[in-house]
């Protein structure tokens, strides 16, 4: 007999794990995934990716603004009676008294090597804190945010050239492929799940638009770590002349001079640390992404520029 499935996510992270399930075979019975939201300008409902999926598989979604005091959802998952929920970046809390209405128990798949980076945004935190590997951790959810037990983990390297966006596809093709043997022996009660040790936490707080901001004086391989760790979205910037100017690569360079000073006509950018960036592709406020060489042809940033007093 199939067993039942619930499947919880919202953004693009989630969808190739729930293509796998389906494509597999699994009875996703039921999939929660995040309301749909207004554009800025209120112009446009944006959709989850999840729920877009969704629709094209058939399977049937729901999008409620809340679980937490949410009798319907709580009934309709009662009288359900699924086997288990899988859980891939929903983006809310699920409620205690949820926890024990599927047989199996709430599995959640974190993007990161927990204990370490609990929380909303652990790819961007492990990338922006210079980390050398970074990693899934398949987990049973408890009260507390991504402090249940696990089952496994699963790493990968973060490489000098990698970003958000990289990194995030290569964890979620690995959770598509591992959560189907995951799945299989925690129906079967073949798997141990170990209690995380919690003096080694470290907890992942959602990214503010502020913290795209690049002070000069920090280091040249901190400065790559908010550009890769911010791209695509917030991404990291800095201010010259009243615009705002967004970075989306940049590599490191051994040029020296003071903070924050443009050293040549390809903007390579003075850092804190005697080391300096060169960037390699930009986007002007409300322009579109460019290369460097194109870039420089029309800006006002030219060798001798002061980024730091702009």
């Amino acid at each position: 007999m199939l067993k039942k499935i619930v499947f919880m996510g919202t953004p693009l992270f989630a969808v190739s794990i729930l293509k796998s399930l389906y494509q597999n075979g699994y009875s996703v019975s039921v999939v929660y995934t995040q309301p749909p939201q207004k554009s800025q300008r209120g112009q446009k409902i944006n959709k989850s990716p999840v729920q877009g999926i969704s629709e094209t598989l058939k399977i049937e979604y729901r999008t409620p603004s809340s679980l937490k005091n949410n009798t319907e959802e709580y009934n309709y998952l009662k009288k359900l009676n699924a086997d288990i929920a899988i859980v891939v970046a929903y983006g809310q809390i699920i409620p205690k008294e949820y926890l024990s209405l599927v047989k199996k128990g709430f599995i959640n798949i974190h993007a990161s090597l927990l204990p370490k980076w609990r929380g909303a945004a652990p790819i961007q935190r492990s990338i922006m804190n210079l980390e050398k590997e970074t990693g899934i951790s398949v987990m049973r959810i408890e009260e507390k945010l991504d402090s249940g037990p696990i089952c496994n983990s699963y790493k990968i390297e973060i490489m000098t050239d990698d970003n958000s966006e990289t990194i995030s596809e290569k964890l979620s093709t690995i959770a598509a492929e591992k959560i189907l043997d995951n799945i299989d022996n925690i129906l079967d009660d073949k798997i141990e799940f170990k209690e995380q040790n919690h003096n080694e936490a470290s907890y992942a707080a959602k990214i503010e638009k502020t913290e795209g901001q690049i002070e000069w004086g920090e280091t040249a391989e901190s400065i790559i770590g908010k550009i890769n760790g911010l791209y695509p979205s917030p991404g990291a910037f800095f201010t010259y002349n009243g615009e705002r100017y967004k970075i989306l690569k940049a590599s490191l360079a051994l040029g020296r001079g003071k903070i924050g000073e443009v050293l040549d006509n390809y903007l390579e950018i003075s850092c804190g640390n005697k080391k300096s960036i060169k960037v390699l592709e930009i986007q002007r406020q409300g322009k579109r992404p460019q290369n460097i060489s194109e870039f420089m042809l029309g800006s006002q940033i030219k060798k001798g520029s002061k980024l730091s007093n702009a």
